[in-house]
């Protein structure tokens, strides 16, 4: 069936464009706001944050892209690492920059996946390539050694909220275009474009051959009676 956009489902998926702007936007407003924290608050921030990447999950699930089951997932997963950050006692910085590096190479890994599977069909893929790219290595940064002390922690936080803004807004700016673009659907190809057009035509004249029918036998009528 083809898509109509009546249905509430749809009206919802062409208004989440909207929502990953915002996400997009929030994202930056995080990363900015992290790197002017004081070193004793990042422990305590990490889990909002990484909570607030399991919410951009649920938005992207949303979306009704193929992969939504991919975004849900994660969503869960992420969700709990935010309640694992958040009940951690540890008064170093070893837990909360292993699972912020845990979240980073998870959501990396994942959007270099989908990306390739989508190289066909979105122009973006390779920035989204780069984006995976990019997070995977931050997260090995954040997983290893030398990510033990507040600085590493503060400078990963933020550079997190940096790639996933730009992921968000590319996400949701692509979005939108497709759902732009959907009256497109219904569009026919040419050949069957022309056959529609041919038939309907026909449909046209055989509707008005009865009327073609009746003028025709009233014509002797009127000649005779004018006779």
């Amino acid at each position: 069936m083809l898509w109509s956009g009546s249905s509430p489902l749809s009206v919802m998926r062409s208004s989440m464009w909207g929502f990953l702007l915002f996400a997009g936007v929030a994202w930056l407003a995080v990363g900015w706001s992290v790197l002017r924290l004081e070193p004793a608050d990042v422990v305590a921030v990490a889990g909002p944050v990484i909570f607030f990447g399991a919410l951009c999950e649920v938005v992207r699930a949303l979306a009704g892209t193929r992969t939504w089951w991919v975004n849900a997932s994660m969503a869960v997963l992420f969700a709990a690492t935010g309640v694992v950050v958040l009940l951690d006692r540890d008064s170093t910085y070893t837990t909360p920059a292993s699972l912020v590096g845990w979240f980073l190479l998870v959501r990396g890994a994942v959007d270099v996946a989908v990306a390739a599977i989508n190289r066909g069909s979105d122009r973006t893929w390779g920035l989204m390539v780069s984006l995976g790219v990019l997070q995977v290595g931050l997260g090995f940064y954040a997983s290893g050694p030398l990510a033990r002390t507040a600085d590493p922690v503060i400078i990963t936080l933020g550079a997190l909220a940096v790639l996933r803004a730009v992921a968000d807004l590319v996400t949701g700016l692509r979005l939108r275009e497709v759902v732009a673009a959907r009256p497109e659907i219904l569009r026919l190809p040419p050949e069957r474009e022309a056959g529609v057009a041919g038939y309907a035509a026909g449909m046209a004249d055989f509707d008005d051959q009865p009327a073609r029918h009746q003028a025709e036998s009233d014509e002797p009528v009127a000649e005779e009676v004018s006779r």
